[in-house]
């Protein structure tokens, strides 16, 4: 059973992503280590991808930036290994279809499971065809987490009786990065969800100051934030962890104000 429930557990969740590799991998632990002793609930790791459809301009220059540094799947899993020795909280990988396949989706769900990683999302893996993976990843107790779109319309009530772990409700269109405004109506999509799961929810995409996490975290089970943080990362480098860890401190507590 994953451990992504006790996100949840202790008030409105605060969900961080950090892209593994940017600028290289001892920076990537100590910028997660730094968040969950700030208050994050959860962390998404995003598995750098040559090709990354959902992402706007700050995480694609992560991704590249993590590439050209020499990260691969494989040293992912030791950063993984490594971070449970002493981290808790629960972890999911965010990443690409044709990540899994060429390293093989067995043997990647599998390794999944060993190193404890609780789910997995995959922005390019349209909802009909998570049977793709559905079936491996219930072999070995990885939930494959579904992604709620504002042009899911109709689909939305499907997508919730079949979530898994958690549901991550895409605030607006386009792809991932801060936004000044969002002005989709969320309240409404919740509603759906609310009365077809009881799997919690996060909105995630553009959310990045506590104005927005309050807000958003009044609608939601929590919030998502990625972009904010990879800027972190892009301005301060290695010294990056110490800004996050503040960083989070405030939106968590933004989140809890929601309550």
């Amino acid at each position: 059973m994953s451990k992504i429930g006790n996100a949840f557990v202790n008030g409105k969740a605060f969900i961080g992503f950090i892209t593994c590799g940017d600028p290289d991998l001892e920076t990537t632990a100590a910028a997660v280590r730094a968040a969950a002793e700030n208050g994050a609930d959860l962390i998404e790791l995003g598995i750098p991808f040559s090709d990354p459809t959902a992402e706007g301009p700050v995480i694609q220059g992560a991704n590249l930036r993590a590439l050209q540094g020499g990260v691969t799947t494989d040293k992912i899993f030791g950063l993984v290994r490594d971070l449970h020795r002493d981290v808790s909280i629960p972890f999911v990988f965010m990443t690409y279809a044709n990540v899994i396949f060429s390293y093989g989706a067995e043997r990647f769900i599998a390794a999944c499971r060993e190193t404890g990683i609780d789910g997995l999302i995959l922005p390019d893996l349209p909802f009909e065809e998570k049977e793709e993976f559905g079936p491996v990843c219930r072999k070995y107790g990885v939930d494959l987490i579904s992604l709620i779109a504002p042009t899911s319309e109709n689909r939305i009530a499907m997508i919730a009786r079949e979530a898994e772990g958690f549901l991550y409700i895409v605030s607006s269109l386009g792809v991932t990065g801060v936004r000044s405004e969002i002005k989709t109506d969320l309240a409404s999509i919740v509603k759906v969800v609310r009365e077809n799961t009881d799997v919690p929810c996060a909105i995630g995409f553009g959310i990045s100051t506590p104005e927005q996490a309050e807000r958003f975290a009044a609608q939601a089970d929590g919030v998502i934030v990625g972009s904010a943080i990879i800027r972190l990362l892009e301005k301060y480098g290695k010294e990056a962890p110490e800004q996050i860890g503040a960083y989070v401190r405030s939106m968590k507590d933004a989140a809890l104000r929601a309550q």
